[in-house]
């Protein structure tokens, strides 16, 4: 009694457990049940490449498939269609103008010393580029909350006009305000881009990137990780402007993101170690977005969003609405079924079941798993193997009791008659997952996941949870009655050991 005491306990707490997973951890819907987005892409010419090819929208499609992958969207779709388009699904994604700027900017990493004679035109430049910036998050947050107290909340036109001036932009006057800010803020860095040396380190020498929070703020840092010659570069670039006075510009795309002063402790070696980081008051969002770009590589050619579209879901509510009202209804038929034919070790086999599900439904939330169709067609499944993994038992229970046997032997002799049948059963069903997970690809490996998940679940609580739950059951006296598991009718006259009820 103590050890089914003992396993009752273990599943309570797993219970209760897999709810807390539930409730913590959504659960990831596929593009067919909850919709996302849609980017078609198209793949341009550029340099020695007057003609994009299948090679070429191979090469694109790689790096693309990289930074997908950086940015957490699980079960999301990448096809070619014609010579040199690209349509991307994106289950649950409802940002799409996020992760069309991810995907679609070159990710050209470069690193430049800046020009000697240049150090009073950069501290201007640098200067101008902070005001902008400043009343420009202002204006973008609404006036309020993120800046600094004592920041501007507004530029008066005719310092908008002296910042165009000092930087030669021309200014008709009709942009709004936000978008001259915007049209300086792009001069600007120009103007500081122009003012650094030939690149000489780039991206193509990184070998990982990463992110971290700044010590002492709330911004956040990119770290990178070059490979041997990366590294040895990077030294002697360092070396080069240790303590002169020039800043050490870091630029993405012909954009200046960062810019760092060396100092003179590194005249001798430059700064080793193969690693370096990239600040710019970057928020957690704008450093993950910029480590996707960084870990997935430079694309080989440019690429244009033709299209950035939200979808809603592929099967349509009404669909869906049905397949649930369906998976439901036959559930409960199912349970009206056990209970019906087998009683109370229905009554149990109902509960186990429930139990299933939520073991089930927890591990799709941990591994995670993004439910599509075909899952759902998985894990329905599944739900009819462990079924009938306690039709198995309670029958063979049932000719026990049939036999003349005793109640509690019968049981016993049930769950362990039954073993190898069930056994067998989910071991063959669980080698054609693996099979069709390996073999598979997209949705075959999602049906293959979640009824693989299944099978195993069917066999603990099949084996753990019915039995468990129907020993526990038989401690009460009166529950202990062959009636319950089998109509009278089919009862033998006397049973064989009357003593052992």
């Amino acid at each position: 009694m103590a050890r089914q005491q003992g396993w009752f306990a273990l599943i309570l707490a797993l219970a209760i457990a897999a709810a807390s997973v539930l409730t913590t951890f959504p659960l990831q819907l596929g593009l067919d049940l909850r919709g996302g987005s849609q980017l078609t892409l198209k793949a341009l010419p550029a340099g020695s490449v007057s003609r994009v090819g299948p090679e070429e929208l191979e090469a694109v499609q790689l790096v693309l498939e990289r930074r997908i992958n950086g940015l957490g969207v699980a079960e999301s779709t990448l096809r070619t269609v014609g010579d040199d388009q690209l349509v991307l699904e994106l289950p649950g994604e409802q940002d799409p103008t996020r992760a069309a700027r991810v995907l679609g900017s070159t990710a050209l990493l470069e690193f430049r010393a800046q020009r000697e004679g240049t150090e009073e035109s950069m501290r201007s430049l640098l200067g101008l580029r902070a005001q902008a910036r400043a009343v420009l998050q202002v204006l973008e947050e609404g006036g309020s909350g993120g800046a600094d107290a004592d920041e501007p909340t507004t530029l008066d036109p005719e310092v908008i006009a002296e910042l165009s001036s000092a930087i030669s932009l021309d200014n008709d006057g009709q942009l709004s305000e936000r978008d001259q800010l915007r049209a300086i803020l792009q001069r600007v860095n120009e103007e500081i881009v122009a003012l650094y040396e030939p690149a000489e380190l780039t991206g193509k020498d990184l070998v990982t990137a990463g992110r971290q929070q700044e010590q002492n703020s709330q911004a956040w840092e990119v770290t990178l990780t070059f490979n041997r010659e990366g590294g040895e570069a990077f030294a002697e670039l360092t070396r080069r402007i240790a303590g002169t006075g020039r800043l050490l510009g870091i630029v993405l795309d012909g954009r200046s993101i960062s810019e760092a002063s060396v100092g003179p402790q590194f005249q001798a070696a430059g700064i080793t170690g193969g690693g370096a980081s990239i600040t710019g008051r970057f928020t957690a969002e704008e450093a993950r977005d910029l480590e996707v770009q960084l870990r997935g590589g430079a694309l080989p050619l440019p690429i244009l969003i033709q299209e950035v579209r939200t979808i809603g879901p592929t099967l349509g509510a009404a669909n869906i609405r049905r397949s649930l009202v369906a998976t439901l209804g036959g559930l409960a038929l199912v349970a009206v079924f056990m209970v019906l034919i087998y009683r109370l070790s229905g009554v149990v086999a109902v509960v186990a079941l429930a139990l299933y599900a939520l073991f089930n439904l927890a591990m799709y939330a941990l591994v995670p798993v993004t439910l599509t169709l075909p899952g759902m067609a998985g894990f329905i499944l599944s739900v009819g193997m462990a079924v009938d993994a306690n039709v198995l038992i309670f029958e063979r229970v049932k000719e026990e009791l049939r036999g003349g046997n005793t109640l509690i032997r019968s049981i016993d002799a049930g769950f362990s008659l039954a073993f190898s049948s069930i056994l067998d059963g989910h071991l063959t069903t669980l080698i054609s997952c693996v099979a069709l997970f390996s073999l598979g690809i997209g949705l075959v490996k999602g049906f293959a996941l979640t009824l693989g998940i299944g099978v195993i679940l069917s066999l603990f609580t099949a084996l753990t949870c019915t039995r468990t739950l129907l020993r526990l059951l038989m401690s009460y006296k009166s529950l202990r009655r062959p009636e319950l598991f089998l109509s009278s009718s089919q009862l033998p006259a006397a049973p064989v050991h009357p003593a052992s009820t």
